[in-house]
């Protein structure tokens, strides 16, 4: 009687081991795709938040336009002429001694393209206004931004429709 219970003092059985590095291992199995949808999450919610920036600065480009704060000529739309031209500034009509009308600090970048040789500009798509939505081309302005991004978001759309 002695020595069966200094032996179940001593460790556990090989059994006991095993049993919990199987539970261990189907928990950790469960985990990891959960983890891996939560980070594409976060990254699709960057990208909805790069997109609603660059939108909003157009907008306002176009407001400052209609405004008459930024001079355009009359065969123009009024939307800016490249992504960079909302981070450098355009002179301000209505303010000509204190410069320039800047609409963002920098250009974003897309979370879902892993391109990082390329400026954020060049990693967008741009849509002018002359262009369709389903046909979307570049031109003498940028109306729109979309990702170039392949492959659909967790809700099923493509990244180049959001």
């Amino acid at each position: 009687m002695r020595l069966g219970g200094l032996r179940r003092l001593q460790g556990f059985t090989i059994v006991e081991l095993l049993v919990t590095l199987v539970i261990v291992g189907i928990l950790a199995s469960s985990v990891i795709p959960l983890a891996e949808v939560a980070v594409q999450r976060g990254r699709e919610q960057e990208l909805r938040e790069s997109l609603r920036t660059m939108r909003k600065a157009i907008d306002a480009y176009k407001q400052a336009v209609d405004d008459g704060r930024i001079e355009r000529k009359a065969d123009e739309a009024g939307y800016p002429h490249s992504l960079d031209e909302l981070v450098k500034g355009v002179p301000d009509a209505k303010n000509p001694k204190n410069g320039t009308l800047r609409f963002l600090r920098q250009i974003p970048r897309d979370p879902m393209k892993d391109d990082s040789g390329a400026g954020n500009a060049k990693a967008w798509g741009l849509r002018c206004y002359d262009s369709s939505h389903e046909e979307p081309k570049a031109g003498k302005d940028v109306f729109d931004v979309y990702s170039l991004a392949a492959g659909d978001g967790l809700n099923g759309v493509p990244y180049k429709d959001w």
